[in-house]
């Protein structure tokens, strides 16, 4: 009893781990697949796998670009934590800093910013919320660290995709060589009965 507990307990967390993704059960026995209700014929279980393909590369195409939002995410909020820490390091003199700052693509003006130990961060949807540095600071490790972490765990269930994919490929394959050996057979049976 305690395996089949520890076993439902591991299915579950693949289940979990990957997004709701389906697994795709390969097909060991092609004629207990077929005698499936739904599996009439071929062409029908062919058209249900070939839909569970499309979903797959439907679900693959969505994570990839969430993936590349991340990717181009990443080095921003590290380019920021930079300069954070650098403003750090500039708010107990008094010396202003003078820096370039971006007005437009490929448009820059000079700035001579004083030291201060407040900065603004825009959160995204036209929303900028002004902060104290190191909370700032706080704020974007944990964005940082948060996204870095889901960066791999996009990689992680487009792996799981891939496995998918070709599961489900193979699955194709074998439903559409057992149907030409059935036809085979059957053409063989005919040209029997004929003679």
């Amino acid at each position: 009893m305690a395996a089949t507990i520890d076993t439902s307990n591991a299915v579950q967390a693949t289940k979990k781990k990957h997004l709701g993704i389906p697994e795709a059960i390969f097909v060991e026995d092609v004629d207990s697949f077929m005698k499936k209700p739904g599996n009439e014929t071929a062409d029908s279980a062919l058209r249900k796998l070939d839909e569970q393909h499309q979903k797959y590369k439907y679900m693959e195409l969505n994570l990839s670009q969430k993936k590349l939002r991340l990717k181009s995410q990443i080095p921003q909020i590290s380019q920021t934590l930079e300069i954070l820490r650098h403003m750090q390091k500039k708010k107990d003199t008094k010396t202003p800093m003078d820096t370039h700052f971006l007005l437009a693509d490929n448009v820059y003006c000079k700035a001579s910013v004083p030291p201060t130990d407040k900065v603004c961060l825009w959160l995204g949807a036209n929303v900028m919320l002004e902060y104290d540095i190191d909370e700032a600071q706080a704020l974007l490790e944990k964005n940082l660290s948060t996204a870095s972490r889901n960066c791999e765990t996009l990689e992680d269930d487009l792996d799981f995709l891939r496995d998918q994919f070709t599961t489900t490929e193979v699955n194709m394959a074998r439903v559409y060589n057992w149907d030409v050996k059935r036809r085979s057979k059957e053409n063989l049976l005919k040209s029997a009965d004929k003679s």
